[in-house]
């Protein structure tokens, strides 16, 4: 079913800021779950009950779903964004119970910068000097944050590493599919297929779940909905170059969680790393809106799940 074109409508700055404070918080409520009750189940297992929770939202679009018949071609598209998207999802979920939240959210702002990489690599999109340098200072905070020969870098830190490489080639695959499809049949698919491709890993280590672990998993599923609907909100009705740096309040939440909720101690040199990230994201961001380019950096919220 091809994408039609909407009306666009006026901006609302403050709005969208709102709308974007409303996604942090929802994403730090899913991070805050997923960190307790990680604790006591598989990674595999409690992506895969998130997931297969989570398709109670896709009941408005299930019959056009049902009459979806996609080419052989985007088929394959669809396949291998949720191979991308099942590797990052449990990889994920393990660095949630290794690394502190804070660790986690800033290195998942590691995605954006990733996109632009492989965008450059692999759609033919022109990398500026100043476009470089942006990714420099990106990769630069990602160094900061590991601070790798000053101390152990943890499987945490190598899972989170590859959790934003994942996120980012699999939105690299969205970009593609979301010029032919729309958008909430883009989503649907890959909830479907990342829930039947984290089925056979979730058998091999499963634990009998407690009704109480079903509960907080469900609401982790109906946290990210409601994040990825505000966050879609925030753009409606203000410009990225706006909405973008409001992220930045997710890290400074995730810290004040795991210090207050699981006595994690504040990390300077991570909340430095996270905002140099960031930085460099939106720097990114604010250059393609001046260009009137087609922008192919997402915020960090969109390449969660």
């Amino acid at each position: 079913m091809a994408a039609t074109a909407a009306p666009i409508p006026a901006q609302r700055p403050i709005v969208g800021i709102l709308w974007m404070v409303t996604t942090g918080l929802c994403f730090v409520g899913v991070t805050g779950i997923v960190k307790h009750v990680g604790q006591d189940m598989p990674a595999a297992q409690a992506a895969f009950l998130r997931f297969l929770l989570g398709l109670v939202f896709l009941l408005p679009v299930l019959p056009a779903l049902l009459r979806f018949r996609p080419c052989r071609t985007d088929l394959g598209l669809f396949g291998a964004r949720a191979a991308l998207h099942v590797v990052g999802v449990v990889l994920w979920f393990y660095a949630m119970t290794q690394i502190s939240i804070a660790e986690v959210t800033a290195m998942n702002y590691l995605a954006p910068v990733y996109v632009t990489i492989g965008a450059a690599l692999f759609l033919g999109e022109k990398l500026a000097a100043r476009r470089i340098l942006a990714v420099v200072a990106g990769l630069l905070g990602a160094l900061i944050i590991l601070r790798p020969g000053f101390r152990e870098i943890s499987p945490g830190h190598l899972a989170m590493l590859g959790t934003a490489l994942a996120f980012g080639a699999s939105y690299l695959f969205a970009k593609l599919l979301s010029e032919r499809f729309d958008a909430g049949m883009v989503v649907a698919m890959l909830s479907v297929m990342v829930t039947v491709g984290l089925a056979p890993l979730a058998w091999a280590v499963w634990v009998p779940p407690t009704l109480v672990q079903l509960g907080w998993l469900f609401l982790v599923a109906a946290f990210a909905t409601a994040g990825h609907y505000a966050m879609t909100r925030a753009f409606a009705v203000a410009p990225v170059t706006v909405t973008q740096p409001v992220t930045f309040l997710q890290l400074v939440w995730a810290t004040l969680l795991g210090l207050f909720v699981f006595a994690e101690p504040i990390d300077g040199w991570v909340i430095l790393g996270g905002a140099l990230i960031l930085g460099a994201v939106s720097f990114i961001t604010w250059r393609e809106h001046v260009l009137r380019r087609r922008a192919m950096t997402p915020s960090p919220e969109a390449t969660k799940y």
